[in-house]
């Protein structure tokens, strides 16, 4: 039976006599996976913060169970820590740790002389003892350290990254810190705005498989839309103050709210045809005495009706066009064995890059591997270390920068272009600035002033105005929200040149790569398709690396495990003690060997843990952390009752 965590009803949050939304009814169940999404400046992160219980509502009210534990990762937030990477992960512990503390000193007591003569003390101590181990293998006290390692290893923390300083780190890190403690801490209900930001695509896609498995509930912000299709299984979205809920993924939201659309407007036509046959007959009818009755009827019938709003649809999207001036030659850049990277340190290299007229290319790697550097290098903003680059014929270059450096802070919106277009009138410049949804005064805004979402439609307002054949682009989807991201899809994918592209949206990449060029440490590696065929042949890849793991593991040759069990030699002792010194040897040399053969098994699971190909996948963790647990816990049962019968042993030969 689903059990309601929390509820908002009728929440509103009011800029003096601005609506930013009203009426907001959603309700979260244990396990719910919310994908809450609207437009830049529609209220998603106040809303998120309001459910957080980080700010009040100006009306309605949120109710919660009492016991409801809340985790919230804010937009731009970071973790705040003087402690090293590893000692604020094990804070998550704290209460295990405790408590293994715990465990080891009731087993010193144990093994006090004094508690050992006092039978009902021991008991007690043993009682209190196993109780103890009991809550510890529940509480995953065995394999909590394995845990932390494998969600460190998702967000590319790695054992030498451990006894770093969190000062030390840079704002991705510190963000990306903050969202591994909190999946750590396993609250009821978490709460994610933007947690993709920050994230390259292997680590998204290790986040999307822990997301899918995680036992507490999710609300999430996001723009990306693969993600949202992966984690989310109900939308909420905020359009125009209002709240709609709908079932189903991202993919299964857009279906049903262009369905509801189309079902709006034919309900809506058909009450107006309705209405217009009505109002006709009313005014054909009512001076005429034989018919007034019934016209007068037909007017009654016309103002008691409910009169549909005509429906609105999509709110205004920006209209985005890239045309080139004239066409380049077939051949557009080439480079061969280049090598990119700071002060002469190479990070990735030979690089090798043949792109040609028309190609959409996709440029992928981890973060830190050089992909904004490369494009850098190429719109010679960076030099390259080494290699030989070369830019066709009629080619003209236009790049998009992430960090947006090509707009000046001091100046107006309407100055930003007309400034370097001069020649162009006013009028054509603010349709331009109009198109990417800067109207009326927005225009006049300084730079310095604008969101990052009004700052990326700047940059990509002077693109589109620079008319290039040859666009280079450094993330041009960050801060761009879902429908401006679909726009820009649209307008790459009519776009008659050539595109190079970084980018951490798959389904951005998806719709607009026919090439992906992957960057790694040994350089550069072509897959002649879209991401989802990189997809493909990564996986086939990897496959056949651990194939080849599998066959050079079976080869080595296994260790052998030896356990020496020795007796004490025993006299004058009559029969009966014999057999029973026998009987007790044997016990002893069995559970030796179960001994052994459970520490080796366990010291094999440990060694897996330690091993990338494990601790990077959570659930195969997970499972071995469960064997580990239920391995230990026979191990302990076994010693127990080897100290036992060497107590007895011993009794008996003395």
């Amino acid at each position: 039976m689903k059990m309601i965590l929390l509820q908002t009803q009728s929440v509103a949050r009011y800029f003096g006599a601005d609506v930013l939304f009203e009426n907001i009814q959603l309700e979260i169940q244990d396990n719910a996976r919310i994908a809450l999404v609207g437009r830049n400046g529609a209220g998603k992160s106040t809303l998120l913060k309001i459910i957080a219980g980080i700010e009040e509502p100006d009306a309605g009210r949120l109710s919660k169970g009492k016991t409801v534990t809340i985790g919230y990762l804010a937009q731009h937030s970071g973790l705040d820590s003087d402690k090293s990477i590893w000692d604020e992960m094990l804070t998550v512990f704290e209460p295990i740790i405790q408590m293994e503390a715990k465990m080891r000193h009731l087993e010193e007591q144990l093994g006090e002389p004094s508690l050992l003569e006092n039978a009902d003390a021991y008991q007690k101590v043993l009682d209190s003892y196993d109780q103890l181990q009991h809550d510890f293998n529940e509480a995953n006290g065995f394999g909590y350290e394995a845990e932390i390692r494998s969600v460190l290893h998702g967000f590319n923390f790695f054992e030498a990254d451990y006894s770093k300083k969190i000062t030390q780190l840079s704002g991705g890190q510190k963000t990306r810190l903050a969202l591994a403690k909190l999946l750590l801490e396993k609250k009821d209900l978490l709460i994610l705005d933007e947690p993709t930001n920050h994230l390259d695509i292997a680590t998204l896609s290790w986040l999307e498989n822990y997301l899918q498995t995680y036992q507490g509930a999710l609300l999430i912000v996001s723009h990306d839309r693969y993600f949202l299709d992966k984690v989310s299984r109900e939308v909420y979205e905020i359009s125009r103050q209002k709240m709609t809920h709908y079932k189903g993924n991202y993919t299964n939201y857009l279906t049903q709210k262009a369905a509801n659309l189309e079902r709006e407007w034919k309900e809506f036509e058909k009450q107006q045809v309705e209405i217009s046959k009505l109002e006709d007959f009313v005014s054909r009818n009512l001076a005429r005495a034989s018919t007034t009755k019934r016209a007068q009827s037909r007017r009654k019938q016309l103002n008691k009706m409910e009169r549909m709003d005509r429906p609105l649809g999509d709110e205004k999207s920006a209209r985005f066009r890239f045309q080139p001036e004239k066409e380049s030659g077939n051949v557009v850049l080439s480079l061969e064995n280049g090598a990119i990277g700071y002060q002469e340190t190479i990070i990735s290299s030979p690089i090798q890059l043949d792109i040609r007229k028309t190609d959409a290319i996709a440029l992928v790697g981890p973060n830190g591997i050089g992909k904004s550097t490369l494009l850098k290098s190429l719109v010679d903003e960076l030099p390259l270390i080494q290699g030989t680059k070369h830019l066709g014929a009629n080619v003209t270059l236009g790049y998009y920068d992430q960090e947006q450096a090509n707009l000046s802070s001091g100046k107006t919106v309407l100055a930003e272009l007309w400034d370097e277009h001069p020649t162009t009138p006013e009028k054509d410049i603010r349709s331009i600035l109009g198109s990417f949804l800067f109207t009326g005064e927005d225009v006049e805004k300084v730079v310095s002033t604008l969101s990052g979402g009004e700052k990326a439609r700047l940059a990509l307002a002077k693109l589109s105005m620079e008319q290039d054949n040859f666009l280079v682009l450094d993330e041009p989807t960050n801060h761009l929200d879902i429908d401006s991201k679909e726009v820009l899809e649209n307008a790459l994918i009519d776009f008659p040149g050539t595109i190079l592209f970084v980018s951490h949206d798959r389904y951005f990449i998806n719709r607009i790569a026919t090439t992906v060029v992957e960057l790694s440490t040994t350089g550069s590696k072509l897959y002649l398709g879209d991401y989802d065929y990189y997809l493909e042949k990564k996986a086939e890849e990897e496959e056949l690396r651990l194939l080849a793991e599998e066959e050079a593991l079976k080869k080595q040759p296994l260790q052998e495990q030896v356990t020496d069990s020795g007796t004490k030699e025993h006299y004058q002792i009559g029969k009966e003690e014999q057999k029973l010194i026998r009987q007790l040897t044997r016990r002893i040399e069995t559970l030796e060997n179960e001994m052994a053969t459970l520490e080796a098994t366990i010291e094999t699971l440990e060694t897996q843990l330690t091993l990338p190909e494990v601790y990077g996948d959570h659930l195969e963790v997970q499972e071995i952390n469960q064997q580990l647990g239920q391995l230990k816990e026979q191990h302990e049962t076994i010693i127990n009752e080897w100290e036992e019968q060497s107590l007895a042993l011993e009794d008996l030969g003395n």
